[in-house]
């Protein structure tokens, strides 16, 4: 009788617990509705100038580590490649869609130890930072092999420096 109420009650938690996260997403999501909808991934791109396999980790709202974006699925952790192109930066991410950046709204690149739940190493995440319309967005990324690390923060940043910044209003 004991083991039977204890096991009804487990259930009865985790079905709350799963139905407070379902509500929670539901409504990031609309408190989300106003961040535009995400650049097309162009039909051409030229060779990658640095490629590497890793963990897509989130995007979030920048300098709020904590505010995952939920809309346009990239809130979503993944499995990932990063290419870094002449025309920007491209995502392949497995189990959701694509997500292009454009070269003119990347507006820096830097090395961090987390975000959005996902802790490492010091140093150990490459965070993106640039512009959906007029929101500015924090994106995290874990590459599998440390070495490769290096090669896509360099790239990041020679494409940044040389990219027209283009302005939040105009960056479509």
């Amino acid at each position: 009788m004991v083991k039977d109420l204890s096991l009804l009650l487990t259930v009865v938690l985790v079905g709350v617990a799963l139905a407070l996260i379902w509500l929670g997403w539901r409504n990031r999501l609309r408190r989300q509705a106003d961040v535009e909808p995400l650049p097309q991934v162009p039909a051409e791109l030229g060779s990658p100038l640095a490629a590497a396999d890793g963990q897509y980790v989130a995007s979030t709202t920048a300098g709020d580590w904590l505010d995952r974006i939920a809309v346009h699925g990239l809130g979503i952790r993944t499995n990932a490649e990063l290419s870094v192109r002449p025309e920007g930066v491209l995502f392949e991410r497995s189990g959701a869609g694509p997500l292009f950046i454009p070269a003119a709204r990347l507006t820096g690149v830097r090395q961090e130890s987390g975000m959005a739940g996902k802790f490492v190493e010091k140093d150990g995440l490459l965070v993106l930072s640039w512009m959906l319309g007029a929101h500015e967005l924090d994106t995290g990324f874990r590459t599998r092999h440390a070495d490769d690390k290096t090669t896509l923060l360099n790239a990041l940043r020679d494409l940044i420096s040389a990219a027209p910044q283009a302005n939040a209003d105009s960056g479509k």
